[in-house]
This record gives C-alpha cells, sequence and structure tokens, in this order.
C-alpha cells in the first residue's frame, strides 16, 4: 500500500509500505476512505514530537471500511462503515475504567505516534470494538472525518475543562481547526461573548459565520489591551489556548479573571512561562488535557442531526496521493485560506 512516512524533522515521503496484518485478535484493520491532516501532524513534522520514530506513518483522523477483524472483535465484521478514533481504549485498565481513554495502559493516544497512522490506504486498529464507531447509512463522511478528533478535542480540552456556562465571556485564542471547534461546541453552553483570537484575517471572518461575537487580529501586539477594553478592564471568564506556543499561553494569563479558568488544548513543543507572580492570588484554574474521545458519542448525535455542521471547516479537498502538496496547502493555512483538508482514498 501507499503511506505518508515520517523520517525525521522536515522529512516526509509518499512511499510504498507493507499493507498491515491483524497482530491481536481484538485488532481490525481498515481500508481508509478519507482522512485528513492535523495541526499536531504538523507538530511531529516540525520535530517538536521526538518520540515519533523515522519510518511512522503519520495520522490519527479518518473514516474507513473494515478489511479484517480480529477473532475476538464482536461489534464489528468485514465491510462495516466505520468512524477511526483518534485515541485507542482498551477499556479494561485503571484509566479506561475512569474514562481516561487517552491514557489507557495499552493504548491512548497512539496512532501516528507510537504505531502506524491514518495516512494511509489501510491502518490497523488496536482494541477495535472500543476504538470505532458505526457510521449509519446515508451520513456524509466528510463531517463525520471530524468526529475522529478536532471536535471532541476543542469540546472536552477547551469547553469541558474551561468550564464555560451561561453568560460568559469566553475568549479563545487561535482560529484553526480547533479553536473553530471550540467554538462550534461551547455554544451548547450560551455563553455572551465569544472572542476569537488569530493573526489570520481569513480565520477570524470564518469565526464570525461560526458564531463569535468579537474578533481581534494580534498581529499588531494588542490583543490583550483589546481583550481589556472589550470586558470593562476585567478580562474573561474562559480563556482557551488552541494554538502551543509561548506567546499564546502566555496571552491567556494576562487577559483571564479573577476567578477564571485557562484551558489548555495547544500542543506545547517548548516550555512557556507561567505568570505565578501575577497569578497567585487570582483564583484561577488551569487545565491541560489530552481528548479522552468520551464525548464522541453525544457530538455523533449533535452531527447527525445537524446542531452543528463541522463540514463547514473544510475548506480544501485532495485525493489521497495528493497528500504532499495537501501538505504544503495546511501548512501555508494563511496563504491558502486553508482550515482543514479532506483525503480521499
Amino acid at each position: 500500500m501507499k503511506a505518508l512516512v515520517y523520517h525525521g524533522a522536515g522529512k516526509k515521503s509518499w512511499e510504498e509500505k507493507p499493507k498491515p496484518i491483524l497482530l491481536e485478535p481484538t485488532d481490525a484493520v481498515v481500508k481508509i476512505l478519507k482522512t485528513t491532516i492535523c495541526g499536531t501532524d504538523l507538530h511531529i513534522m516540525k520535530g517538536d514530537l521526538p518520540e515519533v520514530v523515522d519510518g511512522r506513518i503519520i495520522g490519527h483522523e479518518g473514516v474507513g471500511i473494515i478489511d479484517e477483524v480480529g477473532s475476538a472483535v464482536t461489534n464489528f465484521k468485514k465491510g462495516d462503515h466505520v468512524i477511526i478514533s483518534c485515541v485507542t481504549s482498551c477499556g479494561k485498565c485503571d484509566y479506561c475504567k475512569r474514562a481516561m481513554y487517552s491514557h489507557c495502559e495499552k493504548g491512548g493516544w497512539i496512532l501516528g505516534y507510537k504505531i502506524d497512522g491514518t495516512q494511509a490506504e489501510y491502518v490497523r486498529i488496536p482494541y477495535a470494538d472500543n476504538s470505532l464507531y458505526p457510521i449509519p447509512e446515508g451520513a456524509d463522511e466528510e463531517a463525520l472525518v471530524m468526529l475522529s478528533d478536532i471536535l471532541p478535542t476543542g469540546f472536552e480540552c477547551g469547553v469541558l475543562n474551561g468550564k464555560v456556562k451561561p453568560g460568559d465571556t469566553i475568549a479563545i485564542v487561535g482560529a484553526g481547526p480547533v479553536g473553530m471547534a471550540a467554538l462550534l461546541t461551547a455554544q451548547f453552553y450560551t455563553p455572551a461573548e465569544i472572542i476569537v483570537i488569530d493573526l489570520d484575517d481569513n480565520r477570524l471572518a470564518v469565526a464570525k459565520t461560526f458564531g463569535a461575537t468579537h474578533t481581534i487580529n494580534s498581529t499588531d501586539g494588542k490583543a490583550v489591551e483589546k481583550v481589556m477594553a472589550l470586558t470593562n478592564n476585567k478580562g474573561v471568564d474562559v480563556a482557551i489556548e488552541a494554538v502551543g506556543m509561548k506567546p499564546t499561553f502566555e496571552m491567556c494569563e494576562e487577559i483571564v479573571n479573577p476567578g477564571g479558568h485557562i484551558a489548555n488544548i495547544g500542543v506545547h513543543g517548548k516550555s512557556v512561562t507561567l505568570h505565578l507572580e501575577t497569578l497567585w492570588s487570582k483564583n484561577i484554574t488551569i487545565t491541560t488535557r489530552l481528548v479522552d474521545t468520551v464525548t464522541t458519542p453525544m457530538l455523533f448525535k449533535t452531527v447527525l442531526s445537524k446542531k452543528i455542521e463541522p463540514k463547514k471547516l473544510i475548506t480544501h479537498r485532495f485525493k489521497l496521493d495528493q497528500i504532499m502538496e495537501a501538505y504544503e496547502t495546511f501548512r501555508n493555512a494563511a496563504k491558502e485560506k486553508a482550515l482543514k483538508v479532506i483525503l480521499t482514498n
């Protein structure tokens, strides 16, 4: 089969690899129909996650058709149409029993990270019964790709961890796909104001159409000042960091109000400064989290009922064998006006 293979920081290739086989009776092999590229994949390509080894097939999102199942798989069979969860869950370990699937002792986030992933024609899925979701007939595959990762990530790591509630003023720092997912799902809780901050005017314009009440371009370095002006100098109740950079995290520290929450979503490849000299007395909560996908079933229902429409995040479509071009488009998102790309096998 063909696959996108990582060969160290800044190096990748579309090349021939062996088709995956069943290694455990709980495995399934899935033929990829549609997949996408995540901001985390860009972090990997930059070398921010040195645990990713040379030769790894990247990617952790997608929908497909089951090609083969192990003898212990009971919920699925060959030919079933499925969503692939970005998080693998054994369902039996202590962390899984606490619904912390991201820390599963035998799984967690391993696809495209510790084992070969979904940017390929086929992928092996461990613990298939717990790590796949059946797709009903007639459902929109492209919309459901967003359920693999970005929708539950934005919701769990940003909205739930940030404890967004009715009447809140929230700021989302970063208007990429996961920031947009936080914007879409924050509206479940009817916050009074949603301020979206980014460097890209195109993404900010899109954020407006998705429900942002205010947008701020932070290029001039005055974003904090503008947020404080919008909030009568009080700051925001919830600051959601959706980039994974030192300046954006520190911006959240500056704009959160007393009693507020900083919810980190971003993947941080480098350290940031925690300004306890100003935060120690503010009664704030800072949360971190890797998505557990515990909310995927609920989000699945909202997408099927069109209560939220994540398909609107898709801006570019490619064939799977155009993945090198797709990476360039996604990497140059501002120039290409890209949010989410879809790759079809």
